[in-house]
């Protein structure tokens, strides 16, 4: 008898997908109506009745399926999605209305806030004080004070130190000088100065009554950290500092070593600084311009020049907004990482890629991701974000959902890019037996995308 019932609903479920596949919307319709659990069941080969209809460009059944919630994330056993299989066919009408998104679509990211790592460069570590920025005889006395910190860069690469003795891949600290040490410097006409901020206070007190003297404010503030670029011989630099100094010549690399508090200190200098060095003339009438409000603005010395009418982006520092995605399979146990011939052998990554203008960030992560995969992309989902000081950007991590699965690079943007599975990645992450690739260190961005993705269905 259980036989019997099995064969007479296989029989109910073959005529529901023959249905489909012959466009018969009247059918498809009505065997919903009586039985609408049928919606998402398949063949022996893992096609649904969607798949069905999208290859044999059936749009109405299409329509039909989708708005009685049929999975358009389901994927056969060569796993392809409806959306590649009417893209393959050339029914772009469907493949246009299938990666169109709504809330079901939502159903592989995750529905609740994971607790997330801090993302390197990200620490706040002083106080920016933005209000003192432009009280110059506030910045005159903080520049004179012997407790200010002052950070030394020799084309915009931070004078570091470490033990004599330290072994490779050890932290390395930034070096602190002090106004008498730098005040020649002050002094020299191709040095930029830039307020960083004070040290935040970790107990705050009661002194900070409104009716306090000048001088008993100063009694009680923190210390200011500023921040100088030059262009004079780092041989002679190295010489301010007594420890065991250093300039890094790899960005990219090197200034990974720092404290995560140290690295909350060098984004916002190092990406002024780069600013500044970019900037020494008017972009709107090519005059030389001037530093202002403790270097986070530049204001052009012609008098006519209509920047100094309003206010204009060119006068304030930059940011470049970068989207950087995770692309998550549609069957939620895959992702999909790149690879550019720069990367180390082996290493691969999360896609990324500018943000263009009047463009948002679901519409630049999924642009991206077509230009240099081929992969359509459905819901985005907003993570995290990172400073990037290389020179200026702003890493804006999202996850994203693919559409379809078939992957097509573009040369020109990467080398390689594949899907792969969960397992892998874990095996990646935390350095199993024989990882089939290797991830960007823990202090990027990617990394920490990547092991959110493990945290939403884990306990890793």
């Amino acid at each position: 008898m259980a036989g019997l019932q099995m064969s007479m609903k296989e029989e109910v479920v073959e005529r529901f997908l023959d249905a489909a596949a012959r466009g018969d919307l009247s059918q498809v319709s009505s065997v919903l109506l009586r039985s609408p659990s049928l919606i998402n069941q398949t063949r022996h080969n893992g096609w649904t009745a969607l798949m069905l209809a999208a290859r044999n460009g059936h749009y109405h059944v299409v329509e039909t399926l989708l708005a009685q919630g049929c999975d358009k994330f389901s994927v056969n056993k060569s796993s392809r999605t409806a959306y590649d299989i009417a893209k393959f066919w050339g029914h772009r009408h469907i493949s246009n209305l299938l990666a169109s998104t709504d809330d079901r679509c939502q159903r592989v990211l995750p529905t609740s806030d994971l607790s997330q790592q801090e993302n390197y460069f990200s620490r706040e570590t002083l106080d920016r004080l933005s209000e003192k920025r432009t009280d110059p005889g506030w910045l005159e006395a903080k520049q004179n004070s012997p407790d200010s910190v002052y950070l030394l860069f020799s084309n915009l690469s931070p004078m570091l130190s470490h033990q004599e003795d330290a072994s490779p891949g050890t932290e390395s600290r930034l070096c602190r000088l002090r106004y008498e040490e730098v005040k020649d410097l002050l002094q020299k006409p191709g040095t930029v100065l830039i307020f960083l901020g004070v040290e935040r206070r970790k107990n705050p007190g009661s002194s900070c009554s409104s009716s306090s003297s000048q001088t008993e404010e100063s009694i009680g503030e923190p210390p200011a950290w500023f921040a100088i670029n030059t262009d004079e011989d780092p041989a002679d630099l190295l010489k301010l500092c007594r420890e065991n100094s250093f300039f890094p010549q790899r960005p990219n690399r090197d200034l990974l070593q720092l404290s995560e508090e140290e690295a909350g200190v060098l984004a916002p200098a190092r990406a002024v600084l780069a600013w500044h060095s970019r900037y020494s003339f008017c972009p709107t009438c090519g005059s030389r311009t001037k530093l202002e409000e403790g270097g986070y603005k530049r204001s052009c010395l012609n008098g006519d020049c209509r920047s100094l009418q309003g206010i204009h982006n060119t006068c304030y520092p930059r940011v470049d907004p970068v989207v950087i995605m995770l692309v998550i399979h549609p069957d939620g146990n895959q992702c999909m990482l790149g690879r550019k011939k720069i990367f180390p052998v082996g290493m691969f990554s999360c896609l990324a890629g500018f943000i263009e203008p009047g463009e948002t960030i679901e519409d630049g992560v999924r642009r991206e991701v077509e230009e240099e995969s081929g992969v359509k992309v459905g819901p985005v989902q907003y993570v995290s974000c990172q400073p990037w000081p290389m020179p200026s950007n702003l890493m804006i991590g999202c996850l994203a959902v693919a559409v379809s699965t078939d992957i097509k690079v573009d040369e020109n943007e990467i080398e390689e890019a594949r899907w792969f599975t969960r397992q892998q990645v874990i095996d990646s992450l935390f350095k199993g037996a024989n990882p089939v690739f290797t991830l960007p260190p823990r202090q990027t961005i990617a990394h920490q995308l990547v092991k959110y993705w493990i945290g939403m269905t884990s306990n890793l």
